[in-house]
């Protein structure tokens, strides 16, 4: 990472659920040139919801930050030659600003309405999309916490699915990557009570389970780098 770092932000107040997916399914939904990642050669979905804090640029002092706002993506695991990834079908904001710099990225960013409540022993979030460049949605999950935070432990599936450190889309025809870097994420183990989701059904994508694996995260600060050419001609890889 040679070029300096560009956007700072803290992720605070994650909510994290996962399911299993079909992988066929996934692999006509990504670009040719990412390798679908999976782990025990299984495919996995996901749902991240996180209040967003201080978000501001490089050069600019943290009084210019953003005004903190909720997000809430939909995301799968694919990787290129070189690193292991994420790719996002939906990322709900509530902040028209960072909705429209995301989209400038061709990230598909979308305005929302979205309510954090996190508490002493519970995540929870409410979000209702309000754009109608895409199909309505609802999200509406409480997480009760399990257990005392800790970091999950190497090649675990909870490292897998969580320790991700840049994302891909694609820009003028090109795959392009944002490479991230943060401390590693404290986890509690969870429990949710999912009173409404449709941003899966709205994304095209059909879970494997009926529960998802569950997290929520006090989170973590994040620098991110400029967009770089991901490095294509794959291979077949399975953690």
């Amino acid at each position: 990472m040679s070029a300096p770092w560009v956007l700072a932000m803290d992720w605070r107040d994650a909510l994290l659920l996962h399911w299993r997916a079909d992988a066929a399914a996934l692999r006509r939904a990504i670009p040719a040139d990412l390798e679908l990642d999976l782990y025990a050669g299984e495919a996995w979905i996901s749902i991240v919801a996180f209040r967003i804090i201080g978000a501001r640029a490089r050069l600019a002092p943290p009084f210019a930050a953003l005004p903190s706002f909720a997000e809430i993506n939909v995301r799968t695991y694919v990787r290129d030659a070189d690193k292991a990834g994420v790719w996002f079908f939906t990322l709900d904001a509530a902040n028209k600003a960072a909705v429209w710099g995301g989209r400038t990225l061709n990230l598909n960013y979308l305005n929302a309405s979205i309510a954090c409540t996190p508490t002493a022993t519970s995540y929870g979030y409410d979000a209702v999309r309000t754009d109608r460049r895409a199909a309505a949605a609802r999200f509406t999950a409480t997480a009760r916490i399990d257990s005392p935070a800790r970091i999950a432990p190497p090649n675990s599936l909870e490292h897998w699915l969580v320790e991700r450190y840049c994302f891909f889309t694609t820009r003028h025809g090109h795959t392009k990557r944002g490479d991230v870097i943060h401390d590693p994420w404290l986890l509690h183990d969870a429990t949710p009570t999912i009173a409404h989701n449709t941003l899966l059904s709205t994304a095209n994508l059909t879970p494997l389970d009926d529960a998802p694996l569950t997290h929520a995260s006090p989170g973590v600060s994040t620098r991110a780098w400029p967009l770089r050419n991901a490095v294509t001609g794959v291979t077949s890889r399975a953690q």
